[in-house]
């Protein structure tokens, strides 16, 4: 077949993280056959699956959080103990006292465990909006180190990114991607939430990216991290024996979330009914703690004292009370439902394709989806194999961390460090595992074009051509990034660089690197 690199820049810059640079041969590869390059990920689905020393299952890691509370709490207890006895200093009658935080103990000792021995590169970002955070620190504060929470954060991380960086093309990563925004949980929720990240994306998303949307989605909502982020531990059923003796009720944040977000979409067809019928449905869904009593400790577990008793209406059909299986069936109906397979398709065409994704193309993935009941990998080949995802134009914004990954392989560098990336990614508004709300990342180029946003990537861009461009030729990696597929304007804008780190900083900055 003839060698195509425009059909090789889409095949790399929209269905994966873009050319590595050195010996790979990517744009050579993609140019033979752009379609067959890009499938052959899909056939291998083992290769989704991401394992690495040192990373454990989330009960396990639940337990280290666990002792790590118990002992940070006994040093605590004991630093108390210790601490002679003081009678506190008066202020002069002309001075006001400072103001303190009126904290609680119970307060206090969450925010101190929450962020005790954090790096600035890991501390959680919550913003408002998708704006970056371009104030730097005060000052710098002096290293400490690592907690088991910090230590296994950035161990899942620099994980995710070496293996984004090392794959061929990258769309089954870009799939996982793709999906743990989707079924977002926040890293800044808590300890738990911030250890049990990583192990959600390997256990609950990775193995079924090329699955069944059903099985994804039981996945996902028995994970103890989604069951912690929504809070589904703290709900229990009114009538429940655990309801009537705490004298508390439904939370409703994960089944609203379930029907909102996860599957149906707004204006699925569901009412505040579904949502509170739903959440009876799925009382009892929580995770062991402590203790031990219901499980191993950090373990999903059915706890029958806190289900709603009884038979539940949703979207019209009843679920007889048959404890864990009736939350089991209502999922398995939500993810068969005709507004899920719609507002997953166009989710998906709007992620690879276009802002605005075309409707033929939307209506071609959600019958596949029907068809093949939720068959994920039937979805991606279908969206691979059509025309209208090789035709329309290389315009979506990269987000920050699709940018920095696209970087790092055009400069066939394996990251050691992943403190460079999250602070990178904390910058730019988009801190790894921690979006602002269940709603996840927002998937257009509006969304990161921001002129401030733009801004901070240059200055990314300058730092690593600073840090690397004496070193390295800018027009040879725009010739593994996109060989005669660059524009002419890109091309001469490198040759006119006063230099060669300017060179590398205005490559990095290019069309051929910013839009997918």
């Amino acid at each position: 077949m003839a060698r195509d690199s425009q059909a090789a820049l889409i095949a790399l810059n929209r269905f994966g993280f873009g050319a590595r640079g050195g010996a790979s041969g990517d744009l050579i590869n993609a140019a033979s056959d752009p379609r067959g390059f890009v499938k052959a990920e899909l056939a291998r689905p083992n290769g989704v699956l991401l394992e690495a020393p040192g990373l454990q299952s989330t009960p396990q890691l639940g337990q280290a959080v666990f002792a790590y509370q118990d002992q940070v709490k006994q040093a605590r207890e004991a630093a108390k103990a210790a601490a002679p006895a003081e009678t506190p200093a008066q202020p002069p009658a002309d001075q006001k006292p400072a103001l303190r935080r009126n904290l609680s103990l119970n307060a206090a000792a969450e925010i101190t465990g929450q962020m005790a021995d954090a790096k600035p590169a890991d501390a959680p970002v919550r913003p408002e909006t998708m704006q970056p955070n371009a104030a730097p620190p005060a000052a710098k504060p002096a290293p400490q180190p690592l907690n088991v929470i910090q230590k296994t954060f950035r161990a899942e991380v620099l994980a995710r990114l070496q293996r984004a960086t090392l794959v061929d093309c990258g769309l089954t990563e870009r799939l996982v991607v793709f999906w743990s925004n989707h079924f977002c949980i926040s890293a800044s929720k808590g300890e738990l939430a911030r250890i049990w990240a990583g192990a959600f994306e390997r256990e609950a998303i990775r193995p079924h990216v090329l699955g069944r949307f059903a099985d994804m989605l039981r996945a996902v909502e028995q994970h103890p991290a989604m069951l912690f982020f929504l809070d589904n531990q703290q709900s229990l059923g009114p009538d429940s024996r655990a309801g009537q003796n705490r004298k508390r009720g439904l939370n409703e944040n994960l089944a609203r979330e379930i029907m909102e977000l996860h599957t149906l979409g707004v204006g699925g067809g569901y009412t505040q009914g579904d949502v509170t019928s739903l959440a009876r449905i799925i009382t009892g869904w929580t995770f062991a703690g402590r203790q031990g009593q219901l499980g191993v400790p950090g373990s999903f577990v059915f706890n029958v004292n806190a289900h709603q008793p009884g038979p539940q209406v949703l979207l019209g059909k009843t679920y007889e009370a048959t404890g864990l299986a009736q939350g089991e069936a209502a999922l398995a109906d939500l993810a068969r439902h005709p507004s899920t397979a719609n507002f997953i398709a166009t989710k998906f065409v709007r992620h690879f394709v276009a802002d605005d994704p075309p409707p033929a193309l939307v209506a071609r993935l959600r019958d596949v989806f029907v068809r093949t009941d939720g068959d994920l990998k039937a979805m991606a080949t279908t969206l691979v194999d059509s025309d209208e995802a090789w035709r329309a134009p290389l315009t979506k914004l990269r987000s920050p961390y699709d940018f920095l990954v696209a970087s790092g392989r055009l400069l066939a560098r394996v990251p050691d460090d992943p403190g460079v990336y999250l602070n990178s990614l904390n910058l730019l508004g988009q801190p790894l595992w921690s979006p602002p709300g269940p709603n996840g990342f927002p998937d257009t180029s509006a969304a990161w074009a921001a002129p401030e946003g733009i801004k901070l990537r240059l200055d990314i861009a300058a730092q690593i051509g600073a840090r690397l461009g004496n070193n390295i030729d800018p027009l040879d990696l725009l010739e593994f990034a996109a060989a005669d597929a660059a524009s002419i304007e890109t091309r001469r804008t490198i040759e006119r660089a006063e230099s060669r780190p300017q060179a590398l900083a205005l490559l990095l900055m290019s069309p051929e690197m910013q839009r997918r």
